[in-house]
């Protein structure tokens, strides 16, 4: 008897109450405007990309922290109600992180975050016992950096495929480069992560302008990198495709009438992740994860907009 491939979603990382406020346009600095709506959502990249794998079929677990207050208490039940195990979020003396939303009524958005309960999360918080059954590791850098490192050993040690959203943007250490599988970054994250050779190309640039962008990954360590563009798609760099042809793949985009941006990178990143650890290559999964994300773009909120695995896959054959 063959023991059957290992199919669970770990995330490691954040869960913040998102306070949203909607507007005509943003405000420059000094400047006031008036808004039209305010709410209360649950948010935090973590609790994120955990609810929107799991809405796509994703078996996954949930490793953070909030607070003993009505936000955490928020939190747990939305990630919870979408099928998410909660049972390794612990409850923290601190409040629970926040983040300040403005967005604009072309669905862009700006965004402060307050840690909160998300600092306290210690290396030693990170249950090895939750990646018995892990394919894919799922984390940000929303919580302390030694902590995302400890999840990242854990994974690698149980075999998992550890995927490193490299947002919010921060140095990575060599340690931690070393022991990911997948690194998800923007053109912007690419080009900072990169460094001053880095010459990130335009997004309606040929596969070929890419290949320098590959190599410099590659020479970093990272020979699978995932980079979005935003309304403009996603490139994935992949050295260990099998055919030189196939180490290229430009993603196309999912257009679709934007109302709020906020947090379709984490549906992207949860769509990734569901679908690697349903066995598909990471051309497959990024493509997967642009329609994911495009919808969850035509709702307000967060968790509450992002799609189903059914949703998705009518709007691949749509």
């Amino acid at each position: 008897m063959t023991n059957a491939p290992k199919a669970g979603i770990v995330v490691v990382g954040s869960l913040n109450a998102d306070l949203t406020i909607y507007c005509d346009r943003l405000p420059q600095p000094g400047e006031t405007v008036h808004g039209d709506g305010f709410a209360v959502n649950p948010g935090g990249k973590s609790a994120n990309q955990a609810v929107a794998a799991s809405k796509l079929g994703g078996q996954v677990s949930l490793i953070g922290a909030v607070g003993n207050d009505p936000n955490g208490t928020m939190l747990l039940d939305s990630t919870a109600s979408a099928g998410v195990d909660v049972s390794r979020v612990q409850r923290s003396d601190a409040s629970t992180g926040v983040a300040v939303i403005s967005v604009d009524a072309s669905g862009e958005n700006s965004i402060i975050i307050s840690a909160g309960a998300n600092g306290t999360l210690r290396p030693s918080d990170v249950d090895v016992a939750a990646f018995a059954d892990a394919a894919v590791v799922c984390l940000c850098l929303e919580v302390g950096i030694d902590t995302v490192i400890a999840a990242a050993q854990a994974g690698h040690d149980a075999g998992a495929a550890v995927l490193l959203n490299l947002s919010p943007y921060a140095e990575v250490p060599e340690v931690l480069a070393g022991l990911s599988d997948v690194l998800l970054v923007n053109a912007h994250e690419a080009s900072l992560f990169l460094g001053s050779e880095a010459d990130i190309p335009d997004a309606d640039a040929e596969a070929e302008a890419w290949e320098p962008v590959r190599s410099q990954f590659a020479d970093r360590g990272l020979r699978r990198v995932l980079v979005t563009l935003g309304s403009q798609g996603s490139v994935v760099l992949d050295s260990l495709a099998r055919g030189a042809e196939d180490q290229i793949t430009r993603i196309p985009p999912t257009r679709v009438n934007a109302v709020d941006t906020t947090g379709a990178g984490d549906a992207f990143t949860g769509a990734v992740a569901a679908r690697l650890a349903a066995g598909e290559s990471l051309a497959d999964a990024a493509a997967f994860a642009s329609v994911a994300a495009a919808l969850a773009a035509t709702k307000k909120g967060t968790q509450a907009a992002y799609a189903s695995r059914e949703e998705v896959e009518a709007a691949l054959t749509s």
